[in-house]
């Protein structure tokens, strides 16, 4: 498929959304399967949300891969990190304690930072000037995999028990050869120029860049708690006020399925009424939704988690967007930077979280959390003229 007059490659970056898709299936297999694996080998909230975190530490390596992912050997991290994903996570569900799961846990994130570092560059190089277009169908492919994820994992649990979800191992390694035959010849390093030189060491590109930095890191913060919550833990949230798993495990899919949605379609929409506006749009929006559903039982909390899937999984392809285009040669370093903040946005929140469950409960946590996240609407205003020198790309107000 040739690129289209915009210079957007339209069939490699499906193929790159679909193994995303394929990939963070695999990743999502956790959460689902927490109710069971609590019950197994008897762990405690603390230590469940205690998991999130120990996937994230290779995330601390971040900006090495980004450094090294500037490299033609970019290419060969993206190749074989389903195929790696897919082993780890088909693995947890034989895990005879807590420990061995934590290993499995942790290698799987190192796959998955091998994957996430350097696609998002990719996608950036084959979307011509529709980078929030590719954006939304690169995270689209990952945010449907949050909703096809749990529902698979229930399916393969019904049958075949949690020890049998190492059958769901070969679809990863189908595809690693997938992307082999599409992508081993490919070069995705930008040719050096004077300017490459110029931007000065890492450091000073870091530093350059810093409110953007803010933005991403900041926004993320106040969004975590929530998304932590109404993700990570609630099927467990669910299943403690007397509801089923399958119950717990079709809510957790409509939520999913919601936000692949708002992963799809948010990048393209700030591509039309800018970043600015769309951000600060989610920022109001999430935290009113979240407290709406935390009053609402039954039946009733799914209408509102169509709109809070669609809110909470907006930014990620906004962010991408805006990420990818500060004015650098330099992609995958400040894509790792991002990823960086990420983690330790998560080292803070999801331990905490979980914490907080075990000493107060959920909805005394999860109300709280959901006042906090209003504090990402100062973020966004607070950065708006800065992210507009950084990028070169207008940034509208309110009022606009």
């Amino acid at each position: 498929m040739k690129p289209g007059r915009d210079g957007f490659e339209k069939g490699k970056v499906l193929t790159i959304s679909a193994v995303h898709f394929v990939h963070d299936c695999y990743t999502a297999f956790l959460a689902p399967a927490l109710p069971l694996l609590i019950e197994k080998l008897g762990m405690s909230y603390g230590m469940t949300g205690m998991l999130a975190v120990i996937q994230r530490i290779p995330s601390l390596f971040n900006p090495l891969i980004g450094i090294i992912a500037e490299r033609p050997v970019m290419r060969y991290m993206v190749i074989f990190s389903p195929a790696l994903t897919a082993v780890f996570m088909s693995l947890i569900g034989m895990a005879p304690g807590y420990t061995f799961l934590a290993i499995l846990v942790f290698f799987s994130g190192i796959s998955s930072m091998l994957w996430h570092i350097p696609t998002p560059v990719m996608v950036r190089q084959l979307s011509g000037s529709r980078v929030g277009k590719g954006m939304s169908y690169y995270m689209g492919g990952g945010e449907l995999a949050r909703t096809a994820g749990p529902l698979v994992i229930l399916g393969v649990i019904s049958w075949w028990g949690l020890e049998g979800m190492w059958r769901m191992m070969p679809l990863g390694l189908v595809a690693s050869v997938v992307l082999w035959f599409q992508f081993r010849k490919a070069n995705f390093t930008p040719p050096t120029s004077s300017r490459k030189h110029q931007e000065g060491s890492y450091w000073k590109i870091f530093l350059r860049f810093s409110t953007a930095f803010v933005l991403t890191g900041g926004f993320t913060l106040f969004q975590a708690g929530m998304k932590a919550s109404v993700t990570y833990f609630l099927p467990t949230f669910l299943t403690s006020t007397g509801n089923s798993l399958h119950y717990s495990e079709i809510a957790l899919a409509v939520l999913q399925l919601s936000g692949a949605m708002g992963a799809l379609f948010a990048g393209t929409i700030s591509d039309k009424i800018g970043r600015f506006r769309t951000l600060l749009i989610i920022s109001i929006g999430t935290p009113l939704l979240t407290l709406l559903f935390l009053n609402l039982e039954g039946f009733w909390i799914f209408p509102v988690l169509l709109p809070l899937g669609f809110f909470i999984f907006a930014p990620t392809s906004v962010m991408l967007a805006t990420v990818q285009e500060l004015n650098t040669e330099k992609k995958a370093f400040v894509n790792s930077i991002y990823m960086t903040l990420n983690f330790f946005v998560s080292v803070l929140v999801y331990p905490l979280v979980g914490a907080s469950i075990d000493r107060v409960g959920f909805l005394p946590t999860f109300r709280f959390i959901a006042y906090l996240g209003f504090g990402a609407i100062l973020i966004v205003l607070l950065t708006r003229k800065g992210l507009q020198k950084t990028t070169g790309t207008p940034v509208q107000s309110p009022s606009s």
